[in-house]
């Protein structure tokens, strides 16, 4: 194994993140080119990059400011994007691997990687291994509503999820919010079939009790609807990774069909293209409020260390923007957070509380 290192980065520094420069459907081009958005937004940060050598270091060759901010480790090896997660787990020195190493031994505060999803959790519960307390990590994300970004978990990483698993979420959504959104005291609502106390099933209904009863209780909205992820209700969306990622896709899938449409009014005859002209501007500053870009970056939290899933398919801006959102968490104390707020809260009580009703 080959090491470069930068003359303003030395080998023995700890770095603020490590990237898996071979992870993605445009890796490493894409990786670099993000990287080099990155150096102009946080110049001072410190990278690790993890991959091939022979294909990384031409690539620093032509953006040297992501040069100034990259050591480069080397190894052939990366994981596919349509490898299965136990196969994953048996590629000793993939780039995926070794950037959750980094990770495990303190090297760096957290990773990054646009490459496999499934590969990723299962490497980072092995390796990087989940914060004492948590039973589950969930994977987070920011989404646009009509009053602002708010913070939504789980997005797929728990298909079913017991009471003590929502509480847990609500904590780390909680700690997500301050952290990330920089929301003093951010509200969370519980995602449900109706906003009645009586509503949804006893999973639901328990982790409700139980929040009403924590010292996130004046945080805690109650039960929420569907209608209310976009309306911006609450600053904070609880849910099982079934119904969330089910909730993310329909989202996405209705934000694309808005945007056809309008192409069809705005299209069809002189009318609509005059229409258009006087409605650009609107439309312009709305595809941009709704790039998913701009939203690009799913986080696992609850692990002993920042891990970032960005798009396979992100372009550099998008990959830079996933950075933003890791160097945000380091930044701002995310992991002490959800360790105060775990502090907080009585989680062997909650456990107990579920088995006895």
């Amino acid at each position: 194994m080959s090491e470069t290192v930068n003359n303003s980065i030395s080998q023995s520094d700890n770095y603020d993140l490590v990237v898996d420069a071979m992870g993605g459907d445009k890796a490493p081009d894409i990786v670099i080119k993000g990287l080099d958005i990155t150096a102009l937004r946080h110049p001072q940060a410190k990278i690790l990059l993890i991959g091939d050598n022979s294909k990384i270091k031409p690539l620093l060759d032509k953006h040297p400011r992501a040069a100034a901010i990259c050591t480069i480790r080397h190894t052939e090896i990366y994981v596919p994007m349509d490898m299965k997660p136990t196969a994953a787990l048996k590629l000793r020195d993939s780039s995926l691997r070794m950037a959750m190493e980094s990770v495990s031994r303190k090297e760096a505060k957290g990773v990054i990687s646009a490459g496999n999803s499934g590969a990723m959790l299962a490497l980072a519960k092995i390796i990087v291994k989940t914060m004492p307390g948590i039973t589950r990590p969930a994977m987070a994300a920011i989404s646009p509503t009509a009053k602002g970004d708010i913070i939504m978990l789980d997005l797929g990483a728990n298909v079913a999820c017991d009471s003590r698993n929502l509480v847990e979420f609500a904590i780390m959504g909680h700690a997500f919010a301050k952290a990330v959104l920089g929301l003093p005291n951010p509200s969370i609502g519980l995602l449900n079939v109706g906003s009645e106390e009586l509503k949804g099933d006893e999973r639901l209904r328990q982790a409700s009790d139980i929040l009403k009863q924590s010292p996130l209780s004046k945080q805690f909205y109650g039960f929420i609807e569907g209608y209310d992820i976009t309306a911006g209700t609450t600053d904070v969306v609880v849910t099982d990774g079934f119904t969330g990622n089910v909730a993310l896709k329909t989202g996405e899938g209705a934000f694309r069909l808005v945007f056809h449409l309008l192409k069809q009014v705005y299209s069809s005859g002189l009318r609509g293209k005059l229409g258009y002209l006087l409605v650009r501007p609107g439309l312009e500053r709305m595809r941009e409020w709704l790039d998913p870009g701009r939203y690009n970056g799913a986080v696992f939290v609850g692990l002993n260390g920042v891990v970032v899933k960005s798009h396979g398919g992100a372009d550099a801006e998008s990959f830079a923007y996933a950075i933003d959102v890791a160097m945000d968490m380091i930044q701002h104390g995310f992991y002490d957070e959800i360790l105060k707020g775990l502090s907080q809260v009585d989680l062997d009580h909650i456990s107990n509380m579920t088995k006895n009703k």
